[in-house]
């Protein structure tokens, strides 16, 4: 049983777990769109809550963008971010873009809750930019936006962290995809820092996130074939397919290094997107996607049901999914 709802499409996901409780957070547009494309334009972040990540209660929306008139930072756009709980306090940080800008550049803004339900966006919104010394700024002659998205906040020896796509200053355009990293005290002042991984494969690395599965660190991202690098694209090996891949590396802020070049899972059509990797409530790993596309070009626009994953010794993953 997918989450599904029947008037709305949902795609990029992220969850905050309270007790017994997983709540989810996801990318929603109406059905009723004349194309599907128009989805992230008329986007807003939805919210559900399970206890077995397979039976869901829709809950009140989370946040939309603000008013149009406002010519706020994020009066165009809502996207995908992450949550992190902390003294008390719950954090959404998210992806937003301005309509002046036509949503070219992305930036990070945060909102604030102390139940998950009711959420105030940050007076100093946004809290993070991409730094200029580091990450490349808009170039539609290099690449079709500035990549500032998807943020993933963790805290490691007392610091918070946050992993972001992000593209390089360096290298051939389609391979300047990079997870971006950003430092803070207090999870509201941030300081950019060089990108955490650079694999010189593709042009971008979306919805990034952060697991330590038996010791090792991965970095779950996904990306599709059009967003490959010029040398992935003509190796020989290289199969054009669509989905969730990793990085591994042996403490959270890396290096980050492929142990195999195949995705976690992805297909040509890419009916699995935004890959998240999380414990089930009896504790073992599962992988959750959307589902996106079908063979003849159409979004489906859920979420599926959790696919069990599995750990090898030498540290690869695969997922037990039905042929």
């Amino acid at each position: 049983m997918s989450l599904y709802i029947p008037d709305k499409w949902v795609w990029d996901f992220w969850f905050a777990q309270d007790g017994a409780d997983y709540h989810i957070f996801y990318l929603q547009a109406p059905r009723a769109l004349k194309e599907e494309r128009l989805r992230h334009w008329h986007v807003s972040i939805g919210h559900a809550v399970s206890k077995d990540l397979v039976n869901w209660e829709i809950l009140p929306d989370a946040l939309a963008p603000s008013p149009e008139k406002s010519n706020a930072w994020d009066n165009f756009t809502t996207w995908t971010g992450s949550i992190i709980q902390y003294d008390g306090l719950w954090y959404l940080f998210y992806t937003g873009g301005n309509r002046a800008e036509k949503g070219l550049i992305q930036r990070i803004g945060l909102a604030t809750s102390d139940d998950l339900l009711t959420w105030h966006k940050h007076d100093n919104n946004p809290v993070l930019e991409a730094d200029a010394r580091w990450y490349e700024q808009l170039d539609q002659a290099l690449w079709h936006d500035q990549a500032w998205r998807d943020p993933w906040v963790f805290r490691h020896n007392g610091r918070f962290h946050a992993f972001i796509t992000a593209r390089g200053l360096e290298g051939e355009p389609s391979a300047r995809g990079v997870v971006g990293h950003a430092t803070s005290d207090d999870l509201q002042s941030w300081q950019c820092q060089p990108p955490v991984a650079h694999p010189q494969e593709f042009g971008h690395l979306e919805v990034p996130q952060l697991v330590e599965i038996s010791g090792r660190w991965y970095l779950f991202f996904c990306v599709g074939y059009e967003q490959f690098s010029k040398a992935r694209l003509a190796r020989p090996t290289s199969k054009n397919v669509i989905g969730t891949h990793y990085l591994v590396g042996d403490t959270p802020l890396g290096p980050f290094k492929m142990i195999e070049d195949s995705f976690l899972l992805a297909d040509e059509v890419g009916t699995h997107y935004a890959g998240k990797v999380l414990r089930a409530p009896k504790g073992e790993w599962v992988l959750m996607t959307s589902l996106s596309w079908t063979g003849d070009g159409g979004f489906i626009g859920e979420i599926a049901d959790p696919i069990p994953l599995k750990v090898a010794k030498d540290g690869r993953l695969r997922v037990d999914y039905p042929k």
